[in-house]
Formats: structure tokens, C-alpha cells, sequence
């Protein structure tokens, strides 16, 4: 088993900066996540795709975090970053790690909180 872990989450004021992390661990051996991102959730609504990254090094953003918003892989392996900058209260919501295999297969953490107040 792939288990997930974030961190990072909390309460910053709007305009402020948070930085999220996930760590992946397991009993697997040498596994690499093809692609790991970052998804959020807010209260009433579905699940959204924040960022991703490709083990290359290629990144995807959704269009109201770009130029805020920076994901990066890790040194470590399966580690992904999201570095958030001028935090709008939009932003509010619980963010998930997601790492995806080759074969499609997908884990997701557990989720972290993040609130942005005005």
C-alpha cells in the first residue's frame, strides 16, 4: 500500500503565503508517482485540480492560480510542493495530494486545511 501524507495547511490572511507539502511512503519498493498535484475542495463544491507535475518536470496549473501558485517535485522521491503566494480568500478549501502511476493507478492523502481570511 501508497499511503499520502500533507502538510503545511492553515489560517493566513489574504495577500499571505503558504506552503503545502506531501510525502508519499509504503511498502511498495522503488515506486516513482508518474504525475503528482494538488487538488481542493471547498465547502459545496467538487473536487478541482489545482497543479500537477510530471516526473519530468513538466506543470499544469488552473487558470485562477497561475502566476500565484508554484508546484515542484522534490529531491526526495514521490515528494510534491506547492508554494502559494498572494492567497485570496477564494482559496479557502482542503488540499489534497494526489500521486498517479503509469498504469493509471492513484493514491490521495487525507488532506490538509487551508483558510485564507480577508
Amino acid at each position: 500500500q501508497v499511503q499520502l501524507v500533507e502538510s503545511g495547511g492553515g489560517l493566513v490572511q489574504a495577500g499571505g503565503s503558504l506552503r503545502l507539502s506531501c510525502a508519499a511512503s509504503g511498502s511498495i519498493v522503488s515506486f516513482r508517482f508518474i504525475t503528482m498535484g494538488w487538488y481542493r475542495q471547498a465547502p459545496g463544491k467538487q473536487r478541482e485540480l489545482v497543479a500537477t507535475s510530471t516526473s519530468g518536470g513538466i506543470a499544469n496549473y488552473q487558470d485562477s492560480v497561475k502566476g500565484r501558485f508554484t508546484i515542484s517535485r522534490g529531491n526526495a522521491k514521490n515528494t510534491v510542493y506547492l508554494q502559494m503566494n498572494s492567497l485570496k480568500v477564494e482559496d479557502t478549501a482542503v488540499y489534497y495530494c494526489k500521486g498517479s502511476f503509469l498504469s493509471g493507478t492513484s493514491y490521495w492523502g487525507q488532506g490538509t486545511q487551508v483558510i485564507v481570511s480577508s
